[in-house]
């Protein structure tokens, strides 16, 4: 999930250079939907799903429509690799969620430390890379941190149980038909690149259908907060694919910030210990 969640930001970054965020966004969960309503269908995942049409809803406005605009919008203002160290404060917010919705996951000292050594990270990335035009970029990302925050304790909570594809499959129409009007009005009306499409493609077919399905897969394994370390990866791919391929800088602001958002993180999402109680003699 790591390598895989790690790769859009590169894929936007090219596609927003020659389509709208709207179209790209469109692409992605049209071809998504298009893949898996089929699948999802022919494997009986859709029986019952009407029960659950609230958390479906929910599921599908906060973990995708908002998120997925609101970073596809930004990119087009700051680097992929900027992008991807603020998206992976994602583990920070769902640990501050997680005591929030389960009173027994409790901050532990060390991670409190960690939410204060990410927060210090994220400090000095907005301090020494964010430039006063871009404030609004980092304003739509903060929408995209919650939204993948909130969205796996969605799938934790009210959908729990729920058929994992059936869930992304109808999701993905929602956002499709949602996104579709907004790409009619935006669609490109000059010649676009090859490599803007395939980028799209990939966007849908690997880093969102795919993607999702393993994604549900780790929340039934592992939970929902743990679930978000994945994002310890997804900055690094990011990273290292912005400088080789798209030759972005290694900034101040990326030295100081990456380790310490990283570090944070772990140490943020580490389990607390259970405290077993002696039985009374």
């Amino acid at each position: 999930m790591g390598l895989i969640w790690g790769t859009p930001y590169l894929l936007i970054k090219v596609s927003v250079e020659w389509l709208s965020p709207f179209v790209v966004v469109f692409g992605r969960v049209a071809l998504a939907a298009a893949i898996l309503l089929p699948i999802a269908a022919a494997t009986g995942n859709l029986r019952g799903l009407h029960r659950y049409w609230r958390g479906i809803l929910a599921f599908a406005v906060v973990e995708l429509s908002i998120p997925f605009i609101a970073l596809t919008w930004a990119e087009e203002r700051l680097s992929s690799s900027v992008t991807a160290l603020v998206i992976a404060c994602v583990p920070l917010v769902a640990a501050i969620f997680g005591r929030i919705l389960r009173p027994d996951d409790r901050l532990t000292p060390i991670r409190l430390a960690g939410l204060a050594i990410g927060i210090g990270g994220v400090a000095a990335l907005v301090g020494l890379d964010i430039q006063v035009g871009t404030v609004t970029a980092l304003a739509a990302l903060v929408f995209t941190v919650l939204g993948y925050a909130i969205g796996p304790f969605i799938v934790d909570g009210p959908l729990k149980g729920v058929p994992s594809l059936g869930v992304i499959a109808v999701a993905m129409t929602i956002n499709a038909i949602i996104y579709a009007p907004f790409t009619v009005a935006t669609w490109p009306t000059t010649p676009v690149p090859t490599q803007a499409w395939l980028s799209v493609v990939v966007l849908g077919a690997v880093c969102t259908a795919l993607a999702f399905i393993i994604f549900f897969a780790l929340i039934k394994e592992v939970g929902a907060s743990r679930t978000t370390v994945i994002t310890f990866v997804n900055p690094a791919v990011a990273l290292v694919l912005g400088v080789l391929i798209l030759s972005e800088p290694i900034t101040a602001g990326l030295a100081i910030g990456f380790p310490l958002v990283i570090l944070g993180s772990i140490l943020a999402t580490r389990k607390a210990p259970v405290v077993e109680v002696e039985p009374h003699a």
